[in-house]
């Protein structure tokens, strides 16, 4: 057990990580989609506090050989520039093995600090950003409350990498429903171009109870996509990237097909391959790997070619209403976030 404070989220990627907690929730906090800080009142650190942290962290570590640090929680910009410098430099001395420090970044609070801060910052030692842009869609970053626009994003990620920094995005299936599909595929693929991150990352929609998705839905302003049809959202967003070499990946256990990695653009026709064969399935065998994958009798599409498995899986569906098998999958997914 550790002796220092921890956040409760860091990216997938930080899972080895050493984690420092440089503030405490997120300055914006009204995303329509996200319940992870809510209730809780958006603070910043002390210098201080972080450098005891660091220093038990060291202790921890007990002098093993850490290469990689996240800084929790949401957004280290926030902090005044002089003070999260500090911090990097105080990082550095008790870990000088430390090869990436990364933290996530707002583009309206990264875009308040000047391209000689973010500079600073970054010869301090922050060299990695993580950008939860969810949309390229300026229609959907408002419905969803994001508080940013895409030339927000672009603008701040464009001033990381001008300094140094890599670049991963994270992106939402779904997020603009059935209503704005197909804006959100067309402005998402067209930010991701335009920035060209060393990654990009994607999430499959779960609409938590008690956000104020979760009204919008019940009020019929928001309509999910099932799971065929994020898919689809996600076939035309990998088909129009061109120009970028980024790691890609459906690394979540929310993702339907987590076999959907890869570099691009090596790997771009051979993951629409994988999509391209699912899409061209019958409904019912559309239906038995969803079902399969969501009861974890599939890892991947190449299960449905094992017969026997096959056959489990539609007999276990047959117990279900079909009917109702849309809604059960987004619980599951609901589960998982």
């Amino acid at each position: 057990m550790t002796n220092f404070e921890l956040g409760p989220i860091r990216p997938p990627d930080e899972a080895d990580s050493l984690l420092i907690r440089t503030t405490r929730g997120c300055p914006w906090n009204r995303c329509a989609f996200c319940t992870l800080y809510k209730g809780q009142k958006f603070s910043i650190r002390s210098v201080e506090d972080i450098k005891k942290d660091i220093l038990a962290a060291q202790k921890y570590y007990g002098g093993r050989p850490v290469e990689k640090c996240f800084l929790q929680d949401g957004d280290s910009f926030s902090m005044k520039t002089a003070d999260l410098v500090e911090v990097l430099h105080a990082l550095k001395e008790a870990f000088p093995s430390l090869k990436q420090i990364s933290s996530y970044g707002r583009g309206q609070t990264m875009n308040k600090k000047s391209a000689a801060e973010i500079q600073e910052i970054a010869d301090a030692g922050l060299n990695m950003l993580y950008c939860g842009m969810e949309s390229g869609s300026d229609e959907v970053l408002k419905k969803m409350r994001k508080g940013t626009t895409a030339e927000s994003i672009l603008n701040s990620t464009r001033n990381a990498q001008d300094a140094g920094m890599k670049t991963l995005l994270f992106t939402i299936l779904g997020l603009g429903g059935k209503e704005l599909t197909a804006e959100h595929a067309k402005g998402t693929v067209d930010l991701i171009n335009g920035i060209n991150p060393g990654g990009v990352r994607v999430l499959t929609l779960a609409v938590k109870p008690g956000t104020h998705l979760d009204s919008m839905e019940q009020a019929g302003e928001f309509t999910l996509l099932s799971e065929a049809e994020m898919i689809e959202e996600q076939q035309r967003i990998l088909e129009r990237i061109n120009g970028i070499q980024s790691r890609y990946g459906n690394y979540h256990a929310v993702n339907l097909m987590p076999e959907l990695q890869g570099e691009l653009p090596r790997d771009k026709g051979k993951m629409l391959s994988v999509i391209n064969r699912f899409l061209a399935l019958n409904k019912e065998d559309q239906l038995n790997f969803i079902f399969g994958r969501r009861q974890r009798y599939y890892g991947c599409l190449d299960d449905l070619d094992n017969a026997d498995r096959y056959r489990t899986v539609q007999k276990a569906m047959n117990d279900f209403d079909h009917g109702q098998l849309e809604k059960m999958f987004h619980d599951q997914r609901r589960n998982w976030i």
